[in-house]
């Protein structure tokens, strides 16, 4: 762990000049970010390489707000989207560590929507959770790659 998951309106897999968004750019970018992060205290990195993962899934069937009338009475289209993006991971990491992942990844998530949130009507969640778990089980022949 840590799991990233992206659910979202399908209508942000529309083509870039139709509103859309490529999806998998943002799992990359956000996986960048993620792998980025180290703590302040102890100069390490957060997360384990092996250990990052970010899923995107659109949402087969879904409803937004008023189903676009004030986007429509403002002149917009009337088509909202949403991306609610959802970070666990274990527990252990300071307040503080925290605080910082959440700000990066805030700031990639925006920098990746700031078309979307300039010129159409969107909106972007960001949270974080952490354990406890009360069962937690892995299996990876991930992690020996990044551990050499």
């Amino acid at each position: 762990m840590p799991h990233l998951v992206i659910l979202y309106t399908p209508n942000l897999d529309a083509p870039l000049d139709e509103g859309g968004s490529d999806m998998g750019a943002l799992c990359r970018a956000l996986a960048a970010t993620m792998c980025a992060q180290t703590d302040a205290e102890s100069g390490k990195p957060v997360f384990p390489t092996g250990g990052v993962r970010v899923l995107a899934y659109p949402a087969r069937h879904f409803a937004v707000g008023d189903g676009g009338a004030a986007g429509l009475a403002a002149g917009g289209t009337g088509d909202y989207a949403f991306v609610y993006i959802n970070l666990r991971m274990a527990r252990g990491r300071s307040a503080a560590t925290q605080q910082a992942v959440g700000r990066a990844l805030e700031a990639c998530a925006k920098a990746h929507f700031a078309p979307q949130l300039a010129t159409s009507h969107i909106g972007v969640t960001l949270q974080i959770d952490e354990g406890p778990e009360v069962f937690d089980a892995k299996n990876s022949s991930l992690h020996p790659l990044f551990n050499k």
